[in-house]
Parts: structure tokens; sequence; C-alpha cells
């Protein structure tokens, strides 16, 4: 049985971004951008753990187009719009359309941080979700010890329900983590 899913704006644009859907032939700039940060995202994401070849970005690209359009998950790359550079990716995903509920993750490119980009997409994204989307409940869930990613929802007035002591692996493998839980509500 198909659900009626909501129309989903493929972009979405701010005072300075331009954010939307990842396309066909965007994985040489996402891969340019990966590989300029691949110090500050290896200690808190998967993907960066090894370097990925412009082939391999490309692919998760064209994956992430489809998932989109499948509304399985809602990825945005982030763009300047005064210069159109690629400067980040941000999105909804662990999507549960009954509720609806999702969580927003976001990394970007070491070149633009300290500008407040990523809390400028953020917001954006939260606004879509509260009031095209209709959600009740938006996430954010990150590395107690990413302190440049908790600063986000901290921001944007988003509550830390709590931190789950020991709840993860670190993302080589060596250490547990501990999770904090930021959460806004309709």
């Amino acid at each position: 049985m198909t659900k009626n899913l909501p129309e989903v704006p493929t972009e979405i644009r701010t005072e300075r971004l331009l954010l939307r859907m990842p396309m066909p032939g965007d994985g040489k700039a996402v891969n340019a951008a990966i590989q300029a940060s691949l110090d500050d995202l290896k200690p808190w994401l998967g993907f960066a753990q090894e370097e990925p070849s412009p082939e391999e970005t490309e692919i998760n690209q064209l994956e992430s187009h489809l998932n989109f359009l499948k509304r399985e998950s809602l990825r945005y790359l982030v763009f300047d719009k005064e210069t159109g550079s690629f400067i980040g990716s941000t999105g909804f995903h662990a999507i549960e359309w009954d509720v609806p509920k999702m969580e927003i993750g976001y990394w970007l490119d070491s070149r633009a941080t300290g500008k407040g980009y990523m809390a400028e997409a953020v917001s954006a994204l939260t606004e879509l979700a509260f009031t095209t989307l209709k959600c009740n409940r938006l996430e954010i869930q990150c590395d107690a010890e990413n302190l440049k990613s908790r600063a986000i929802p901290e921001k944007l007035g988003y509550v830390l329900e709590g931190t789950l002591k020991n709840d993860e692996r670190s993302v080589d493998g060596k250490r547990l983590t501990d999770t904090c839980i930021y959460a806004k509500f309709a």
C-alpha cells in the first residue's frame, strides 16, 4: 500500500544559501569538499574513515537523489548563493512519516566553518519540518565530544533531552562514546 507522502521542496533558499536535493554530477564537488575536510570529519563520520573516490561519492549522491524521490531520506546539498560553491550537506533521515518525526544530520566543508552557514541551513530545515512537513518532533543527535556539532542545536533552541552513556562505538571502533539527543517539538 502506498501512503500519501508530502510534497517536499527540492530547493530551499535562505539569506546566503541554496539548499537543494542531490543531482547527477554533484559527486565531484562533494568529493572535493570531503577531501579538503577529511581531518575534521574523520573523528565523527563513518564515510570519512577512508578517502572516498570521486566515483564512490557520485554513486552516493545518486543514491541520495533516489532516496529523496522515494521520501526515505531527504538530503540537501548546501551551496553559497553568492559564489555557487558547494559548502556542505544536511537533511532529514530516520524519518517516520506515521508520527511524523525525523532527525537532522549535517556536515560542513572545513573551508566554510565559522560563518554560521550550518546554523542557517538547519534553521531553514527546522522551519520546513514544522510548517510544510507537519512534523511533531525533530531530533539532532551527535557525539557528546563534538562541540561544533552540538553548538548548532543549542544555538537554535533545541532541548537537550539527554545524553546516552556508552551508546555507540566511535567511528574508528576503538572506544565507546556518549550521544547527545537534542529535540524540538511542534
